[in-house]
């Protein structure tokens, strides 16, 4: 037992030097994901905001006015254009110039004032369907405000009014940075660490210095153990770097306990590692190990839920997405951050993400021989 720990503990501080000694790894590990965290949590936005809205007026009324004045003073639309006909309208959505067009024909105020049901069309401009759909649903939301403030002021069915109050828990501000930053956070450290590891022993290789592990009395999983725990010891760093960054910078609240992030993140880094481990089994050179990494990185972050509910997919890509680490892991991290949640709740995702980390930790260390191929 004495001399498996001593192995263990040689490989160790043999891959931290191995590490360190590169002076340009320092910043990959330390600093890019800094810099990486807030480039993307800056950028990874579902928020939208200062739409480019056109205001194509056929009545030109004070009330046509105010409801535009709504749009603007709302901060979401922005009016950069007042067209005067239906070819300056298409104009401005071909190119490019409005997102959205309001549309009030002639005599809107007139029916609104006789009680009929006026005219008003908003016109999108649905190339991205999501800034459209998010547009619809503000534009929506100004217009039904509207119409009950007039109610109010004119008595006109305002025995008909249901008082509806939304109330957000967890994210009362609905703020996207609040759920985008934990999950860019899952994902740095999931880029660094399956990157490190996928060329941990294909650079044994590259280097000379597998002839030399041959001929100790090292075994596979002793070798498959130095060389992870660097690399865990480095994620826990980054793990710990990027979460001051996101609860300092973007000032994300942590509802939950931080020993429980702690464990969840040292079971996540088992499956990661493990998986950046396997590629370096299969692997010859490094350029092949950092390719094979980066294709297994896009369709995990595609298939994790971060961008796309995973329910809205087809049930064959549902069922592959139960072997990516990142699915579980979003669930943790997000539960612990914004909702508080502890063990009783995410024992599931806990437990998938430690059978996961096992099954490939124990597949790359079979697949793992003492000898030169």
């Amino acid at each position: 037992m004495k001399d498996t720990l001593r192995r263990i503990k040689y490989m160790i501080v043999k891959e931290f030097i191995q590490i360190f000694r590169d002076k340009k790894m320092k910043p990959i590990i330390f600093v890019t994901p800094v810099l990486q965290l807030i480039v993307f949590g800056y950028a990874v936005t579902m928020d939208v905001m200062n739409i480019r809205t056109a205001v194509y007026d056929l009545d030109r009324t004070k009330v046509t006015r105010e409801i535009a004045q709504r749009f603007e003073s709302s901060g979401y639309f922005r009016i950069v254009a007042y067209p005067g006909s239906d070819d300056e309208v298409r104009h401005l959505l071909d190119r490019g110039d409005a997102t959205v067009v309001l549309e009030f024909d002639r005599g809107f105020t007139s029916d609104l004032e006789a009680l009929r049901r006026p005219s008003l069309q908003v016109l999108l401009d649905g190339t991205d369907s999501n800034t459209a759909q998010v547009a619809a649903g503000y534009a929506n939301g100004i217009i039904m405000k509207f119409s009950q403030d007039l109610a109010m002021k004119t008595a006109y069915r305002a025995d008909m009014r249901l008082d509806v109050r939304p109330r957000a828990w967890y994210n009362a501000d609905l703020k996207s940075k609040n759920y985008n930053v934990p999950g860019v956070i899952a994902i740095m450290v999931f880029l660094v660490c399956l990157l490190l590891t996928s060329m941990a022993i294909v650079r044994e290789r590259e280097i000379g210095t597998m002839e030399q592990l041959m001929v100790t009395p090292i075994r596979p999983a002793e070798l498959i153990l130095g060389k992870t725990i660097p690399f865990a010891a480095i994620g826990f760093f980054d793990t710990l770097l990027v979460t001051l960054v996101g609860v300092i910078w973007f000032e994300v609240p942590i509802r939950g306990s931080i020993p429980l992030l702690a464990l969840a993140t040292a079971v996540y880094l088992l499956s990661v590692l493990g998986f950046g481990l396997f590629i370096s089994t299969i692997s010859r050179t490094q350029q092949q190990a950092m390719m094979a990494s980066f294709l297994f990185f896009a369709p995990a972050i595609l298939l994790s839920g971060l961008m796309f509910p995973i329910e809205n997919m087809p049930f064959i890509v549902q069922l592959v997405t139960y072997l990516n680490p990142l699915r579980y892991f979003l669930v943790i991290i997000r539960g612990i951050f914004l909702k508080g949640s502890g063990i009783g709740i995410l024992w599931p995702q806990f437990l998938a993400l430690f059978i996961l980390g096992v099954s490939v930790v124990a597949t790359s260390s079979l697949r793992f021989k003492k000898r030169l191929n």
